[in-house]
């Protein structure tokens, strides 16, 4: 069993999680950029170190055991924090050091990606060593991974409110609803009454948002999708109505394969907020960027009539 960790058993374990993230130790070889039976040999130092098996392989194929398959989630915390002290250990002299995990919602208006990349570029100009991460997902994922800790800040719209996260207002994307070359309604598209187009099979999302609660009934909705892609998919076949943003509607009502169903009637709003938990406002970092994401979103001119 392990006493005191080495530089050797550090070594040992980023073979291990290669190997597992690899599927195997054939496939490892490329990664690690040494011979099958080097890997072999390193796997069992490791489990003659730690004293019981981590991993079956051979013909039948890899597969980790028990044992294994604790090791690995154990290896992937240490090796993160080891990175994690090795990078403030080459930067003591910095004001800020360290990692920023941060999620994005996918297929922001363009704009709002720009001015994420400009809160990035003033960030940059600090004096600091941060390491950057920056992840895509659905709100609710976003969500979970701000209360496991996995990310420090997201940017995405939210419907429901989770007290232990802060919610600050960024800027509003409007959602219009659409119908796809070829369904029966696209030749009319444009104006079409809510009612017409409530008789209709529908795409929803996973998550929530306010187009449930108007469009249609739920018997009418025959679909769902949890981004803007599967959506649009759903839209473009010709049988689903439903709603996107109007930036990424864009190009493909300009190409012709798709047609707003009544711009002014179906079609709501919905605020992006930048998300993050209420205890970061004692990370210096969290918070450095945080003031940067505001500067690039100043809020809107009060304009007196």
């Amino acid at each position: 069993m392990l006493g005191n960790l080495t530089d050797l058993d550090l070594r040992l374990l980023r073979v291990f999680v290669a190997v597992v993230e690899a599927g195997g130790v054939s496939v490892a070889q490329t990664t690690l950029n040494v011979s099958q039976p080097t890997i072999s040999a390193q796997l069992s130092t490791l489990e003659t170190r730690l004293g019981y098996r981590l991993c079956e392989r051979g013909r039948s194929g890899f597969r980790l055991t028990e044992k294994g398959e604790r090791m690995y989630d154990l290896a992937i915390t240490l090796l993160a924090a080891a990175e994690e002290f090795a990078l403030k250990a080459r930067h003591l002299d910095r004001k800020l050091v360290g990692t920023l995990a941060i999620g994005l919602i996918g297929h922001a208006p363009i704009g709002e990606n720009a001015r994420i990349s400009e809160a990035i570029a003033s960030f940059k100009q600090r004096d600091e060593a941060v390491r950057f991460s920056i992840s895509v997902k659905s709100p609710g994922e976003l969500e979970e991974q701000l209360l496991n800790g996995d990310i420090q800040i997201a940017v995405g719209y939210f419907w429901h409110r989770v007290p232990t996260l802060e919610y600050t207002p960024l800027f509003i994307e409007r959602q219009i609803a659409y119908c796809g070359r070829g369904h029966p309604l696209f030749e009319r598209a444009g104006k079409l009454s809510p009612a017409e187009a409530a008789h209709h099979e529908w795409v929803w999302r996973t998550y929530p948002t306010p187009e449930a609660q108007h469009s249609t009934s739920a018997s009418k909705v025959t679909a769902q999708a949890d981004n803007m892609e599967a959506v649009s998919l759903l839209i473009l076949s010709g049988h689903h109505l439903g709603y996107l943003p109007q930036q990424f509607a864009a190009p493909l009502v300009r190409s012709g394969r798709l047609a707003a169903l009544n711009p002014a009637k179906l079609t709501y709003e919905v605020t992006f907020h930048m998300v993050t938990q209420k205890r970061s406002s004692h990370d210096p970092i969290v918070q450095a960027f945080l003031e940067d994401l505001r500067n690039a979103h100043p809020p809107e001119p009060i304009v007196e009539s």
